[in-house]
């Protein structure tokens, strides 16, 4: 038997391996693809010790497209995905209470080559217009809205329309098979590198249809109950993102760090994509930016109707999370 003694050096010796494990700082799971600005952020918080310094762990969670991004967060397998705020919104008014942080303003535009006779949106009438995306693609509601408002036509009955992934309508715009693309903000940057102009930008879209300003229409998105469960952890995630932004705007030496996260080939990529990047910081206080949310989602919801945005009539409550604990 041990003596009391040896009871109480035993007990002491555990004590290190207790004290690590109560301090140790909760995981916030981040769902991120293996391109896009989510990679960027994540390796810049864990380059420069963010998460630590906020008071939680981030764990990168590498997913395969947007597809399983949404599959694995609806499981649990992560805890928060960079997704749009009509999906976020949707889920909110399906009984499903989210929380949004705005993550970017950089949204996709209509790309034509440089030489192209195409000027206006009227000209793509009876053009062969690629959509990355699909029918229900946010970028692609907000043209047809715009097509109609200010050209007076319907692009969708009067071009000819070709769906697909991103990166195959931007290479099918440089081979020539098409005459102008609607797609993400990154391939733009690539292309516009490349001698191709913009015809058109969303951004340019959201406000003809009401937006006061640059305005999110991605972000990260959470459950209001992981904040419930690790209140200090996600505030502390919020400011660690904000912190990257602020770093990758002020400090060029943070860009060593995401560079090799690009696929940039040359520097014209490279300075595109960084400058893009940084435009689209988000800027305007929650109020503002829900308050366009909620003109926009009027917009959106009789374009896309209930396939698009559910049976709600308006973001629901409490969807912007503006960082606090509460």
């Amino acid at each position: 038997m041990l003596s009391r003694r040896g009871l109480l050096a035993a007990a002491l010796a555990g004590l290190p391996m207790l004290s690590h494990r109560a301090l140790a700082a909760p995981s916030v799971r981040l769902g991120s693809l293996p391109f896009g600005t989510v990679a960027w952020e994540a390796a810049l918080i864990k380059a420069r010790g963010l998460d630590a310094a906020n008071g939680f762990n981030l764990d990168l969670v590498k997913l395969a497209g947007n597809d399983a991004a949404r599959i694995a967060f609806m499981g649990g397998q992560v805890d928060v995905i960079v997704g749009d705020l009509l999906w976020a919104a949707r889920l909110g008014n399906e009984g499903r209470a989210m929380r949004y942080v705005p993550a970017s303003t950089s949204e996709g535009a209509v790309m034509v080559p440089a030489a192209s006779p195409v000027k206006t949106l009227k000209d793509l009438e009876g053009k062969r217009l690629g959509v990355g995306g699909g029918p229900l693609d946010k970028n692609w509601l907000l043209l047809k809205a715009q097509a109609q408002d200010a050209a007076g036509f319907d692009i969708e009955a009067k071009s000819e329309i070709a769906y697909g992934a991103p990166p195959l309508i931007a290479l099918k715009l440089e081979q020539g098979s098409l005459d102008a693309a609607l797609t993400y903000w990154t391939y733009c940057a690539r292309l516009e590198a490349k001698g191709f102009r913009r015809l058109i930008g969303a951004d340019d879209m959201m406000r003809a249809l009401g937006a006061k300003g640059a305005f999110a229409l991605i972000g990260y998105l959470f459950e209001a109950k992981t904040v419930t469960d690790k209140p200090e952890a996600m505030a502390g995630f919020v400011r660690a993102v904000r912190a990257a932004k602020d770093m990758l705007a002020g400090d060029p030496s943070a860009w060593t760090i995401v560079r090799p996260l690009m696929a940039a080939d040359d520097d014209a990529i490279f300075e595109a994509l960084k400058r893009e990047y940084l435009a689209g910081i988000p800027r305007r206080p929650v109020a503002e930016e829900r308050s366009d949310g909620e003109r926009l989602f009027s917009v959106m919801s009789r374009l896309g109707g209930e396939r698009l945005v559910g049976t709600g009539t308006g973001l629901p409550p409490g969807l912007y999370y503006d960082g606090t604990t509460g």
